[in-house]
């Protein structure tokens, strides 16, 4: 049963899942599965799925959630990707205790049910080539072409297969298929391969088989022979269900619910394995681990928190259709969480020297530097202040524009926690660079605050020259220079997306003393800078190195504000409209034509939920039922006039379904409720009578 329901999200997975639990199917059982393939390291898409099926397993009482292995290809398999993908499932807070499966647990036992298949006359062993299946399985449009070995009986066709068990042949010389249906309209169904022969080792069983099962038909007996109650994959694996469904029922074995959802695409950057190992492979990073990987080793090293994933994860959702997230959510994620707990230090990046005139010669001060404004309980440090200190270079300019207000000749500024400074002098080398500048401070200004009440625009981070820390800061960007890289039309269009400027290595960064202790992995927000993290891979004893996890500017937020301000200028615009339209209608649109409107698929929708979203006066947030066989999750800026909107379940709405998905803080809208907007009232459109969800609205 559920565990208060309040404190979870809803989706139509979730929904799908209590209506089972509503019938006692399963006997109320809740059982899931994280079933990845130790073929490689795993990625930002794959933190959705362990969330999903670990959370789902979570939020009923006495669900479970197994960790299991796909290990049914041992050619591209190793166990350093099986003991990377513990570690990172651990790491974002998941235990599968004494759950951890193999699908080779099962090899014997699937063997079993193939010859079971055989001896029904439902499988056969063919000796066609791998091409020769492909060249004879047909089209979308035409029927596949029955194997000549297709009618074997069954005695024949048991010795084969035995002898192909004991190695009586090679690689490639036969292989076992299911006898269904060469003319089925899902190309899946057609006769599928269900063993190869592969001698090659395997790294639990050694060189006890030598066939090995195709994923579709280890993947639904692994889920029975484990009473997995809902197996949840992704969308791909949508019109795999039938085969899925029809070696379950074909055994008369227990059978588990398949569901399918979208998979993670996030902006400017891959996904896909191949390109993954692509880029390791030919030497655009440094590893399956390199900061600018979106490998959950990656995204750790780079100083992202399992919290800040989890979070991002709940925010996108769980949908039905494809869409392309933004990485400035997740960034927006990681900020949100690091400004509550990351410590802030000084960290001068590009140091900028300035010598004090009047600042007494070996006087060092110990000044209170705030470890988080956010927390305080953290409290304070003490922070070294003399005579010779460093700025960024960016922090001064000799001939400053408009609006500039840090440091400038003649021009006084607040150094964090310090003093009022005002630049006297510049020193220049040969070239005309700056490299030093000479400064007087105002002693009366410590802390930062003038006794007189004068005013300063501009604050400066810096760190005391003989107290600094040397170190090597790397600086992270975005992997690919478009969105969507992956929409390129070739591997060298692929590359050319590359971004050449993905990381900057700075050399002689001048960090505040403390830094110098910072252990790997320790997260620490450089101010006005970002937040960074102590690398866990090059640091040494006495050689910290720092990646930058994300810049302090936050795009997301940004994109939001945007948003406010759009619909507070057409709100205001409105306001503004000539008195003749204030009690009468508002202007008519530009016209369109009736092939332009025939473009938008208008569809009956049942309301099945409905509730407020926090952070959001405007919207509502909907489950509407559209008679696909799951609900659809619609963002509705209707809070002003449904201010209780659970009354809004059951009602009939017009939804715009062929609208495009639109990803927003909250998580995936997939589609529009059509409402009648007038002076000072707004109401959703309804409809009286007998229609069903999905009936077309014209």
């Amino acid at each position: 049963m559920p565990i208060n329901d309040s404190a979870f999200s809803t989706d139509f997975i979730r929904s799908i899942i209590a209506e089972d639990l509503k019938t006692n199917k399963n006997n109320g059982r809740v059982m899931t599965r994280f079933p990845p393939e130790p073929n490689g390291y795993l990625h930002i898409g794959h933190a959705k799925s362990i969330c999903l099926n670990f959370s789902i397993a979570k939020e009923h009482r006495g669900g479970v959630c197994n960790l299991r292995f796909d290990d049914t290809n041992p050619s591209k398999e190793e166990i350093e990707y099986i003991e990377s993908i513990k570690k990172d499932v651990k790491w974002l807070g998941f235990d599968w205790e004494d759950r951890l499966y193999f699908a080779s647990d099962y090899f014997e036992q699937m063997y079993q049910y193939a010859e079971q298949l055989i001896k029904a006359g439902a499988a056969y062993v063919d000796d066609q080539s791998a091409d020769e299946i492909r060249l004879t399985r047909g089209t979308l449009t035409e029927p596949g072409t029955e194997s000549p070995f297709r009618n074997r009986g069954v005695e024949e066709n048991l010795d084969l297969f035995r002898r192909m068990r004991a190695g009586g042949f090679p690689n490639g010389a036969k292989v076992l298929r299911a006898k269904i249906d060469m003319s089925h309209p899902n190309i899946n169904m057609r006769d599928p391969v269900m063993y190869r022969i592969l001698h090659t080792s395997h790294h639990r069983t050694g060189d006890k088989w030598c066939i090995y099962p195709m994923y579709d038909w280890a993947h639904g007996l692994e889920d029975s022979i484990e009473g997995i109650t809902h197996s949840i994959c992704t969308l791909e694996f949508e019109d795999h269900r039938p085969l899925y469904d029809w070696f379950l029922d074909r055994l008369g074995v227990y059978h588990p619910r398949q569901i399918e959802f979208a998979r993670l695409n996030l902006s400017y950057t891959v996904m896909s394995k191949r390109k993954l190992l692509g880029l390791v492979k030919e030497g655009y990073v440094t590893g399956w681990d390199d900061p600018r990987m979106p490998t959950i080793s990656g995204l750790r090293r780079r100083g992202f928190t399992p919290e800040a994933i989890r979070i991002f994860c709940d925010k996108i959702g769980v949908a039905k259709r494809d869409s392309m997230v933004d990485v400035a959510l997740l960034e927006h994620c990681i900020r949100e969480d690091l400004n509550k707990r990351a410590p802030r230090r000084m960290a001068v990046l590009r140091p900028l020297k300035i010598v004090i005139d009047n600042y007494p010669d070996n006087l060092v001060e110990e000044l209170d530097a705030v470890n988080n404004p956010e927390d305080p309980a953290a409290g304070v440090r003490k922070v070294p202040f003399s005579k010779v200190i460093y700025i960024e270079q960016d922090d001064f300019r000799e001939d400053p524009p408009k609006k500039y207000y840090r440091l400038a000749p003649g021009r006084e500024v607040r150094l964090r926690y310090a003093y009022f400074i005002s630049c006297t002098g510049v020193i220049k080398d040969e070239s005309g660079e700056v490299r030093e500048l000479h400064c007087t401070y105002d002693p009366a200004t410590r802390g930062g605050d003038a006794p007189d009440g004068r005013k300063v625009q501009g604050t400066l981070h810096w760190v005391s020259a003989n107290h600094a820390v040397t170190a090597e800061v790397r600086l992270y960007d975005r992997l690919f220079t478009v969105e969507n890289p992956s929409a390129a039309k070739d591997d060298a269009e692929y590359r050319s997306f590359i971004n050449p400027d993905s990381l900057q290595v700075l050399n002689d960064c001048k960090l505040e003393p403390a830094l110098g202790e910072a252990e790997p992995g320790e997260i620490f927000q450089f101010e006005r800078m970002g937040y960074f993290v102590a690398d866990s891979v090059d640091s040494r004893p006495g050689r910290t190195l720092f990646n930058r996890t994300v810049t302090l500017k936050d795009t997301w937020a940004k994109i939001e504000k945007a948003q406010v301000r759009k619909q507070d200028s057409n709100v205001a615009k409105d306001k503004e409209k000539p008195a003749k339209h204030e009690t009468g209608a508002a202007p008519v649109g530009e016209e369109i034509t009736i092939d332009d409107f025939s473009k938008v698929d208008l569809r009956v929708g049942v309301i099945r939920e409905a509730g407020l979203v926090e952070g959001a006066d405007k919207l509502i947030r909907v489950m509407v039922d559209l008679g696909e066989g799951t609900l659809r999750q619609i963002f509705a800026a209707i809070r002003r006039a449904y201010h209780e909107p659970e009354k809004l379940v059951g009602k009939q709405v017009v939804v715009v379904a062929n609208l495009k998905p639109r990803q927003m803080k909250f998580g995936l809208s997939e589609g529009m409720i059509l409402a009648g907007v007038g002076k000072g009232a707004l109401s959703i459109a309804t409809f009286e009578g007998k229609l069903s969800p999905g009936d077309k609205v014209s």
